[in-house]
């Protein structure tokens, strides 16, 4: 019996589960379950539940809880029991979003809090989660003010993202909340009070990252000392270093995501930082790449290394395997989920597997 039990763990640990939302436009969404075959790269579909057209997911820490924002009702933030064994969800509750238009949603280290960036509403909320992972109304909503360079898309606050303390390393952890703001060109930190449960400015209360990058999303280095944000309007990323004491980011350099040759339209997207820290991945919706970096250890400064092809239009999202074998690419237009192997060596990815999933907006490859 311990034989059986050690080989479906083992079975499982070759065959991590992979969540996928579709949604983002369509009234109909769902939340998707598959297998990944950690050694062909192959998705095998397990299960679908529908939900009402979801933009992000996140799974809280102790793996029995998915929320995700939904744009609908003028945006609901929702709470819904999760099976880690096949993706299965069932809905527990649903809260206003407290703002229009919620792009992303994260959970806090310890559990207690679920925070949601409302893009066109400008606003952040914070929610405390209860004791069956249910949602209580929000504790906290902060609007964000000013503007940005570009007249079309930053005539007004649009936070993008809220990097929360899970996944963020040993550096920032759970002592600060980081919002890029695609509007207004700005990384907005908080520092949670979480015995009120308010979002208290911190000291310096943002990090300007220059004028007309449009902050999208925003990933640290494993061990907190880096932080790297996307640059959705001009095709950047920012390298910045971290004050562990202050949660302050100071820049230290800034790269293009494209290859120099391309002169098209271009929307950079989604950022991950590889679990070995040596590579950071970004997504490109218009040359339908990915860019490959290199982490220079003692700096944190990116070597661009190459671009692969997502194989369909407008990938939006992508997760990364956290044994750090695959990279799985999110095509929203494309209708397909791409998964690039990673060269244990040099970081190089290849594209070895495409499955058909419908309008993919989140992608996330569980232990």
């Amino acid at each position: 019996m311990t034989d059986q039990h050690s080989r479906s763990r083992s079975a499982r640990s070759d065959s991590p589960l992979v969540v996928i939302a579709s949604g983002a436009g369509d009234e109909d969404g769902a939340v998707h379950g598959y297998r990944l075959d950690r050694a062909s790269g192959h998705l095998t579909h397990v299960t679908t539940t529908p939900v009402d057209n979801p933009s992000f997911l996140a799974i809280g820490p102790d793996g029995n809880t998915l929320y995700a924002v939904e744009r609908i009702d003028g945006g609901t933030v929702s709470a819904f029991r999760f099976d880690g064994t096949t993706g299965d969800v069932d809905l527990l509750d649903r809260r206003s979003s407290e703002g229009t238009g919620p792009c992303y949603v994260s959970v806090d280290g310890d559990g207690r809090y679920v925070y949601a960036a409302n893009y066109r509403g400008g606003t952040v909320a914070m929610f405390p989660i209860g004791d069956d992972g249910r949602l209580e109304a929000a504790c906290d909503v902060v609007e964000h003010d000013g503007t940005g360079s570009d007249p079309d898309r930053q005539a007004a606050p649009h936070p993008h993202f809220v990097a929360s303390g899970t996944g963020l390393g040993p550096g920032p952890a759970n002592q600060f909340i980081y919002v890029p703001d695609l509007g207004t060109d700005r990384i907005a930190i908080y520092r949670p009070d979480f015995e009120r449960g308010r979002l208290r400015p911190a000291d310096p209360p943002a990090t300007h990252v220059h004028d007309g990058a449009g902050p999208r999303h925003l990933a640290f280095h494993p061990d907190g000392r880096f932080a790297y944000v996307v640059g959705e309007l001009d095709s950047t990323v920012t390298a910045l270093e971290c004050d562990r004491e202050t949660g302050a980011l100071e820049t230290i350099d800034t790269v293009s995501t494209l290859h120099p040759e391309f002169d098209g339209e271009n929307a950079a997207s989604d950022i991950h930082v590889h679990p070995s820290g040596r590579w950071a991945y970004v997504t490109n919706r218009g040359h339908d790449s990915v860019a490959s970096f290199a982490i220079d250890d003692a700096s944190g400064r990116l070597r661009p290394i190459d671009h692969e092809s997502t194989r369909g239009e407008t990938p939006r999202t992508f997760g990364i395997d956290p044994a750090g074998h695959a990279l799985l690419v999110g095509n929203q237009h494309g209708e397909s989920v791409v998964t690039m192997a990673v060269d244990p060596e040099s970081g190089e990815l290849e594209a070895v597997a495409e499955t058909a999933v419908p309008k993919p907006v989140c992608v996330t490859v569980l232990e």
